[in-house]
């Protein structure tokens, strides 16, 4: 039967300015991705990845090029030599596997073999102008048993006693985006240690962490832009203790799993991450998210809306839609 394929921005503005490492995120504009096969349609989300200079426009360009051969039947295998990892080929290669279950009357459980359980997520605090703001934040998320705390090389410490302060009962978590020095790492990490933080995501630039090779870190170390998909992990493997999988990095569900596999092989924990997608986003990552240490599947809780059957969340606990969003046979 022949496909067709739809390709169309969304626009998803943030509640409120979400703040990182070098970036100020307002909204985002994620490209949906729609594979028809008769009345069959699968969907597939991709967000661009700011740091390796994609956009949604690109995106989209990547996606049009493609068009012909993935409405000749192109396969999720063949997908992956054809395009190379990034948000385009998330949202063609999640499509696919939405599709596949819709054709086959199978869930993503059945066709992944994996065993689903509803999951916690972190809650993201992003970085404000003082060590005081970012604390009332975590006062706030009572609700949320781990913290991730986004950091760059200003007063991280200081943040990080205040938040402390204001929650001793929960688990923090540190992401710096690749914001700190070594220098500046090496001197804060025993702090950290201190303040019981249970892990820091990538401290260092993707390009600049060689250093870590030889380093004894009081604190594991997880590895995010510095490792995208398979194809680096090799080399992340001796600088870091764990790493966070997402797929737009990876460049779709097939990749994430695979990634998976061959790091858990090689005795690394893993974390699932996000782009601040929506939920049908989320849906996919929430399969790598059955086999994770640490969960980061909160984006929709940044933004003003969802889509009405998204993912459900009760304070912390993720959990599938009842009415199918994605990776569910078709229903009545």
């Amino acid at each position: 039967m022949p496909r067709r394929i739809s390709v169309h921005k969304t626009i998803w503005p943030l509640k409120s300015p979400f703040r990182i490492t070098g970036h100020i995120f307002e909204n985002i504009d994620p490209v949906c991705v729609e594979i028809a096969e008769g009345e069959l349609i699968g969907r597939g989300e991709g967000v661009s990845v700011y740091y390796l200079g994609e956009t949604s426009d690109s995106l989209m360009t990547q996606i049009e090029a493609m068009r012909p051969a993935i409405e000749a039947g192109m396969t999720r295998e063949e997908l992956q030599s054809a395009m190379p990892a990034g948000g385009a080929r998330n949202a063609v290669d999640c499509a696919l596997w939405d599709l596949e279950c819709k054709i086959t009357g199978r869930s993503i459980w059945e066709l992944a073999n994996i065993a689903q359980k509803p999951i916690e997520t972190v809650y993201t605090i992003s970085i404000e102008n003082d060590a005081a703001h970012m604390a009332a934040k975590a006062a706030d998320a009572i609700y949320y048993p781990t913290l991730k705390v986004k950091l760059d090389g200003d007063q991280p410490l200081e943040r990080m006693q205040a938040i402390r302060s204001a929650r001793p009962d929960t688990k923090l978590v540190v992401d710096a985006n690749q914001g700190f020095s070594f220098e500046q790492l090496e001197k804060i990490l025993p702090a950290f240690a201190d303040l019981d933080v249970a892990m820091v995501e990538q401290p260092l630039p993707r390009e600049g962490d060689d250093c870590l090779k030889e380093f004894e870190s009081p604190v594991p170390l997880c590895a995010d832009e510095s490792c995208l998909h398979r194809g680096d992990l090799a080399d992340v493997l001796p600088r870091y203790d764990m790493i966070n999988i997402k797929l737009d990095k990876t460049g779709g569900l097939t990749e994430a799993l695979a990634l998976a596999s061959e790091a858990r092989k090689n005795g690394k924990r893993l974390m699932v991450g996000n782009m601040l997608g929506s939920s049908l986003s989320m849906a996919p990552a929430f399969v790598i998210a059955q086999l994770c240490d640490f969960v980061d599947l909160d984006g929709p809780l940044s933004l003003k809306s969802d889509y009405l059957n998204g993912m459900n969340y009760a304070g912390a606990k993720v959990s599938l839609p009842q009415r199918s969003l994605w990776g569910s046979p078709k229903t009545k």
